[in-house]
């Protein structure tokens, strides 16, 4: 004889019912189409949206903390670039060049009489720029003076240097100046002041080819 559900126990009943609602929610989880199962499906989606988010902010992170050691490195490069071109400047410069010469000798108390250019020689990354310099005055003024061109940022190589006195008793064949000298005037002389720069925006030379080398 059938038995009426209703007709059951109530423990039997509850037993029941909580059977069937672990069959439907076992189902819900895993039968595909289930709103449940979609539910599940955009969660994980968004755990792991989540833990690439959060992995993307742990490296941005660590750009953060280095902003402030990276801007430091920038600026110190900054001013290290400004000190060389201060030393070997792009450009050619020849007015702060027979500036700084006309300074450091007025500083000295001598006399800069002669800047002649010479021709610009191309090297290998730079050009040199040889001027023929002319000057005279009491030998320790005249001492202090290239030390003043040894101090300068930019610089300055002193060569082929001759050094004649008033009377005409001269060495290295520098014979005495066509000109009046100023009272007190122990030296007179002639050297080769060499400056340099990079070429800017012509660039710098290309190396030189060695003879054999392939181009």
């Amino acid at each position: 004889m059938a038995i009426s559900f209703r007709e059951l126990p109530f423990g039997v009943q509850a037993i029941a019912f909580v059977v069937l609602a672990g069959v439907i929610f076992v189902a819900g989880d895993y039968v595909p189409g289930l709103p449940v199962s979609a539910v599940r499906a955009d969660r994980d989606g968004a755990r792991t949206n989540l833990k690439n988010i959060t992995d993307e902010v742990s490296r941005l992170q660590y750009y953060d903390v280095q902003k402030a050691q990276l801007t430091a490195d920038i600026q110190a490069m900054q001013k290290e670039l400004d000190t060389l071109k201060s030393i070997v400047p792009d450009d050619k410069q020849v007015d702060e060049f027979i500036k700084a010469m006309s300074d450091s000798a007025r500083a000295s108390n001598v006399s800069l009489r002669r800047l002649t250019a010479k021709p610009i020689e191309p090297k290998d990354y730079f050009y040199e720029v040889p001027f023929e310099v002319a000057v005279d005055g009491p030998y320790f003024q005249v001492m202090d003076f290239f030390e003043r061109l040894s101090r300068l940022s930019r610089i300055i190589n002193v060569a082929d240097l001759s050094l004649s006195t008033p009377s005409g008793q001269y060495q290295g064949g520098t014979p005495p100046p066509p000109f009046p000298l100023r009272p007190g005037t122990t030296v007179y002389g002639t050297f080769t002041a060499t400056t340099y720069f990079t070429g800017g925006s012509q660039g710098p030379p290309k190396p030189a080819t060695k003879p054999g080398a392939a181009r």
